[in-house]
């Protein structure tokens, strides 16, 4: 079994000053030593169109792929767009879905955070992002949930969490991620 788990880490928003992505950074920070996490972007990838999707496939998409096919596991970051996911993250989904049977996707463990600037913490983005992955045959961690509500305060200027009982509830949250691809990993020997 492996000592160190390959995770790629997509963040739904493509702000500049994503919250998300801070998010994402803050959990990066405190997730256990066994997880090497990397983020992949998804911003610049062309919509999906299976008339692209042959031999001379956007490069973007080739290269997401490639980058994607070596994870052990996959850590969704991301806000909530109208009860739902950002495009570029549904985007990035069905790039790597295809072409039909040479998904990216299959049988890697997922981990689920979303947040909103409101109390409820992006609950219809995190449901609805768990709705593809059972699709896509990702086993998506059940426990513990991770929906950070009034994530706009959370940060300082220097990208620090400022809520103690947030960092460390993130810190249970990545730990627990650590097991659960540790344990999909053993379920696949």
């Amino acid at each position: 079994m492996k000592d160190k788990f390959d995770i790629a880490v997509i963040v739904g928003s493509l702000r500049k000053d994503s919250i998300s992505r801070k998010l994402a950074n803050a959990i990066v920070s405190l997730a256990p030593a066994n997880l090497s996490l990397r983020f992949v972007d998804v911003g610049e990838l062309p919509f999906y169109n299976p008339d692209l999707d042959a031999d001379d496939a956007p490069q973007s998409w080739k290269a997401f792929r490639a980058s994607m096919a070596p994870a052990d596991g996959v850590l969704f970051v991301t806000p909530e767009y109208n009860r739902s996911v950002p495009a570029s993250l549904k985007n990035a989904l069905d790039v790597g879905s295809r072409p039909a049977g040479q998904s990216i996707w299959a049988g890697k463990p997922a981990g689920i955070v979303s947040g909103s600037l409101g109390g409820i913490g992006g609950f219809g983005a995190n449901h609805h992002l768990r709705q593809s992955l059972t699709f896509l045959d990702m086993p998506a961690m059940q426990q513990p949930e991770a929906y950070i509500g009034s994530f706009g305060d959370l940060f300082d200027e220097n990208g620090q969490i400022t809520k103690d009982g947030t960092r460390d509830f993130l810190t249970k949250f990545a730990s627990a991620f650590a097991d659960w691809v540790k344990l999909q990993a053993k379920d696949q020997l």
